[in-house]
């Protein structure tokens, strides 16, 4: 399925049309495209598929910071200098990725007022975004973490249902994305599966009604 972040938070159809494409690369499902602690070369963009974010701590211990989809960006810490990639990116189902160069990216910002603004407001959704799912984390249950998650993820599109992602992705990384135990997120499931908010069928179809679980 796609993060605790809604997928696409930038605007696709634009992007595709404004970068360059000269190395738009697949990658398979498990997949990595960048490791954590690599040196910070490319501005990658989503042009389809979904991608899991991790991070390793100094200590060992992992976690999935975010799950991206079509018309997201990471890596873009190199424009601004970044000597290594804070994070590792791995390909969650087959996904089409455009690899830019920090420099190039740069000088599109730089040079194509346009692209910079909605650059800017991609970053600024993204952050918005990562800090819902903070407060999420830390004052939310389980029940509603996933909830949310699974209404983020389902709107990636025009508030459409996206089935096939949803389908494609686990309960075990939803377990990492929510920050809680399979088990639990197979009892919720099922759960919200009883109520009618969500619903099998070769996929998994998400309903707005799941949203009452947030107001409970």
């Amino acid at each position: 399925m796609r993060s605790r972040r809604r997928i696409g938070v930038g605007t696709p159809s634009f992007f595709a049309k404004t970068l360059p494409t000269k190395k738009i690369k697949e990658f398979k499902t498990g997949e990595t495209i960048i490791s954590q602690g690599e040196d910070c070369t490319d501005v990658h963009y989503i042009e389809k598929g979904v991608v899991k974010l991790t991070l390793v701590s100094n200590r060992g211990k992992g976690a999935v910071l975010g799950i991206l989809g079509e018309g997201d960006f990471f890596g873009e810490a190199c424009i601004t200098g970044g000597g290594v990639y804070a994070t590792s990116a791995i390909a969650l189902v087959p996904s089409l990725v455009n690899i830019i160069k920090a420099k190039a990216m740069l000088r599109l910002v730089e040079e194509n007022p346009s692209l910079s603004a909605h650059f800017i407001n991609y970053l600024v959704s993204r952050n918005r975004r990562i800090e819902q799912d903070l407060i999420d984390h830390m004052f939310n249950f389980s029940e509603k973490r996933l909830a949310r998650t699974l209404l983020l993820l389902a709107r990636s599109r025009q508030g459409e249902k996206v089935s096939p992602i949803l389908g494609k992705i686990g309960q075990d990384t939803l377990a990492e994305m929510v920050g809680t135990t399979r088990s639990r997120v197979n009892f919720f499931m099922n759960k919200f599966r009883k109520m009618g908010y969500i619903h099998y069928n070769g996929g998994l179809t998400v309903y707005d009604s799941l949203a009452n679980v947030l107001n409970e």
